[in-house]
């Protein structure tokens, strides 16, 4: 538990950054929690409304305002949407740290976050288990390859219907990669993720089958760990900064030009998150943050602007393949990364794209929002199925591994056999002829 005279400057300081909104409400119109409930503290302005004077608050009833801050997807539609530039999300990441300093963490979420995640070797290995065992806790589906249901009672898997472990994660398929850069003169690190490792593998397969297709040199180190969104998000920067350490350690960024991800979060969380809430450390760990969180890009944005991937002279409405695409929240509102994918999709002619409405209206995940509060997330999850349906696809993509969870449980569901795929994924299917790089 953090000093009191600490939290109190730190909430201070979070004060100051809240007397920057004006409540004009604009962030109601956008919010994907208020809009189900209705309820004024779960939208940007009630909660920073609470904040406001939560210096003696948070001492009378932190679990009160600690429970207002979970109800929230961070997802980013207030702090895009406000014409103030109030720091929405940095005010509620930081929020949750100042108050979680104060309660301390949960024994589960010590135990979750502080002696597995923060151990990558250990949480690839529980993974690992979970993917040998995972017939005797998880029914595989007819209606949706690739999704699983719960063969026993959880209070964390009731009703869903999830995406099971990988039999063989990544990590086990490339253990490691450092070649030299081919015809594009470029060479990429790759930072995986925790979901395509241990969920998508194939998504981190092809990419580095399109990155090699390019000429374009791989670093890849070995036990790469979390980026560290879990962690920060649930107000634990003892084991975001742990994360964020090691990774900074496996990723010399003397090594690679870029660093390129395939999960909308990581990228997120790398170029956002880490210059953030990092704030501790030598001058030479934060040298090296710096220029890797200047290096860090989507791999849709590095292919179009980097490689300069350009669409094939074929007529995008006949492919026979419908597909859409659902703008991930991270990679649109807090990166600015929206065409690129697109222009991805379309860059493979046996697809036929159709923009679904509302593409940039969050799925309803948001991480453990979706563990706390399932029935908002489905409620929300259920509103992009709507949306995905009404453009007629037998594919829908996104670049975000956990948008891509998200999609899979609620077309699970709902009986709509509707692939969930990568853009990456896609475009991998144009090159498979000229791939050199095999098993």
């Amino acid at each position: 538990m953090a000093d009191i005279k600490e939290l109190a400057d730190l909430m201070r300081e979070l004060e100051g950054m809240i007397d920057t909104c004006t409540r004009c409400g604009a962030c109601q119109a956008v919010c994907p929690v208020f809009e189900q409930t209705g309820n004024e503290a779960d939208v940007a302005r009630g909660k920073l409304a609470l904040l406001e004077g939560v210096l003696q608050e948070v001492f009378k009833k932190p679990g009160g305002v600690a429970e207002r801050l979970d109800r929230c997807l961070l997802c980013g539609s207030c702090e895009a949407t406000c014409s103030g530039g109030v720091k929405i999300q940095e005010i509620f990441i930081r929020a949750r740290a100042i108050i979680t300093g104060f309660t301390g963490l949960s024994s589960t979420q010590k135990f979750m976050l502080r002696q597995i995640l923060a151990r990558p070797e250990l949480f690839d290995r529980v993974f690992e288990w979970l993917g040998r065992f995972q017939k005797f806790f998880l029914k595989p589906l007819d209606n949706l390859p690739g999704t699983s249901c719960p063969r026993l009672v959880s209070p964390l898997l009731t009703d869903r219907h999830v995406r099971p472990p990988a039999l063989k994660p990544f990590h086990r398929m490339v253990p490691s990669l450092d070649t030299s850069p081919g015809s594009s003169g470029k060479k990429a690190a790759f930072f995986v993720g925790c979901l395509i490792d241990k969920l998508y593998p194939n998504i981190a397969r092809d990419t580095v089958d399109v990155l090699t297709h390019h000429g374009v040199g791989i670093y890849l180190p070995d036990n790469q760990g979390c980026c560290g969104i879990p962690a920060i998000s649930a107000g634990d920067p003892e084991t975001f900064e742990t994360l964020v350490r090691h990774n900074i350690e496996r990723f010399d960024p003397g090594k690679f030009d870029f660093l390129v991800t395939a999960c909308a979060t990581c990228t997120y969380t790398i170029k956002k998150i880490w210059p953030m809430m990092m704030k501790t450390g030598s001058d030479d760990l934060n040298t090296k943050m710096s220029e890797i969180v200047e290096k860090t890009m989507d791999i849709n944005w590095f292919l179009i602007h980097e490689i300069g991937i350009e669409m094939d002279d074929c007529p995008q409405d006949q492919g026979d393949i419908c597909v859409t695409y659902h703008d991930p929240c991270h990679l649109k509102k807090s990166l600015d990364v929206s065409e690129e994918p697109r222009a991805l999709l379309k860059a493979n002619p046996a697809y036929r794209y159709v923009e679904m409405p509302e593409a940039d209206r969050c799925c309803g995940l948001g991480g453990s929002f979706n563990l706390k509060h399932y029935d908002l997330s489905e409620a929300i999850g259920k509103q992009k199925i709507e949306a995905i349906r009404s453009t007629g696809c037998s594919v829908v993509t996104t670049g975000c591994p956990a948008c891509m969870f998200q999609l899979s449980d609620m077309l699970s569901k709902s009986n709509d056999p509707v692939s969930v795929k990568h853009p990456v994924e896609l475009y991998a299917e144009k090159l498979k002829d000229s791939m050199t790089y095999g098993e």
